[in-house]
């Protein structure tokens, strides 16, 4: 089987540095192998452009995994994959990145119980968790 398709959903305006530095790590260290896709928008596109551009990527991954960073709660695009993810049955979790904890405000949607620090083994647990639920299991 095909490593499982990641699309990493994280605040374009405070967390790009992380979003880099968890793909290129799930890459040589994550002990159950995924891939992640990089499909940000490279421009800013109409906002119905850029919805059926999102909902296209999310329809081919297997899961979307939410860097939550600091100042998420100024990410609304996030909240909107989300969104998107959970229309298209496509499992839902989030990683703590760039100052994000547990008393940081969460995008609508996504819940806390599925929100865990950036720890490889957990991180590996809860993408075998996602492959076992959803459109793809």
């Amino acid at each position: 089987m095909a490593n499982p398709r990641a699309f990493v959903s994280f605040d374009f305006d405070h967390n790009q540095t992380e979003k880099m530095l968890f793909a290129g790590q799930a890459k040589s260290d994550s002990p159950t192998p995924f891939t992640v896709h990089d499909w940000s928008s490279k421009t800013s596109l109409p906002q119905s452009q850029w919805e059926n551009l999102i909902k296209i990527k999310m329809a081919s991954t297997n899961m979307c995994i939410v860097l939550v960073g600091k100042y998420m709660s100024t990410a609304t695009g996030v909240a909107k994959e989300i969104a998107m993810a959970k229309d298209l049955d496509v499992p839902v979790f989030g990683v703590y990145v760039g100052g994000g904890g547990t008393s940081s405000i969460l995008p609508a949607g996504l819940q806390r119980n599925r929100t865990l620090a950036w720890k490889w083994s957990n991180i590996a647990a809860a993408v075998t968790q996602m492959m076992g639920e959803g459109k793809n299991a």
